[in-house]
């Protein structure tokens, strides 16, 4: 099961987090989001266990759980649906009128 965790402090490391769900059962993998620029956290990854049942346990557990001054959000992971690559507003058609005068009076 994937799991997404939210609200992560950015002093978090994957190996913390992965340690947080080891003590649930066997974690396939464990990732921290990161900024492609700046490598920073953007405060959010997620956590792979193959048991269900181990995974809801851990979901149970782990979620409103203090974990280095921040509370974790922690519940199961929803497909993603990729709307940022279906268009999405054009720009308009510049705000002048013929004969280049201003659209305001």
């Amino acid at each position: 099961m994937n799991i997404y965790v939210g609200n992560l402090s950015y002093t978090i490391t994957e190996d913390d987090l992965r340690q947080a769900f080891e003590a649930f059962g066997q974690v396939t993998s464990a990732s921290i989001i990161k900024d492609k620029f700046s490598g920073q956290s953007k405060g959010f990854g997620f956590v792979e266990m193959p048991s269900k049942e181990e995974a809801t346990a851990a979901i149970t557990a782990l979620n409103g759980k203090e974990m280095k001054g921040r509370n974790l959000s922690v519940n199961e992971a929803r497909p993603r649906t990729d709307d940022r690559r279906q268009g999405g507003g054009g720009g308009g058609g510049g705000g002048r009128r013929p004969g280049g005068r201003s659209s305001r009076y």
